[in-house]
């Protein structure tokens, strides 16, 4: 983890603001961040760091507002085999991603 996303997390925790804690847990195939990359969200839907970008980071950004409203952990698998709408994905592998609140 980045000095910067541990040093906001820290601050979150002793100011007790929210925060939401994305980490891909594992892959397999070509993927575009590997196990242990990061993205840490706020409640206003802005995040620090990345798992990766495009649809497969939407994804993980969506399941990361799930559990910044309902307080559960989840475990998001992005497929990123599949075309979507008739488009290549760059990549061709898959990355189950854990999502967790870590304040608030």
């Amino acid at each position: 983890m980045s000095k910067e996303l541990f040093a906001e997390i820290r601050a979150a925790i002793e100011a007790g603001e929210l925060r939401v804690l994305a980490t891909v847990a594992a892959t397999r195939g070509s993927t575009p961040r590997k196990a242990g990359a990061h993205m840490l969200l706020r409640p206003d839907g802005t995040f620090s760091g990345t798992v990766g970008g495009g649809c497969g980071e939407a994804e993980v950004w969506q399941g990361a507002m799930e559990t910044m409203a309902d307080g559960r952990p989840r475990l998001v698998q992005v497929d990123l085999t599949e075309p979507v709408d008739g488009d290549d994905k760059i990549c061709g592998g898959v990355m189950d991603v854990f999502i967790e609140r870590v304040s608030g």
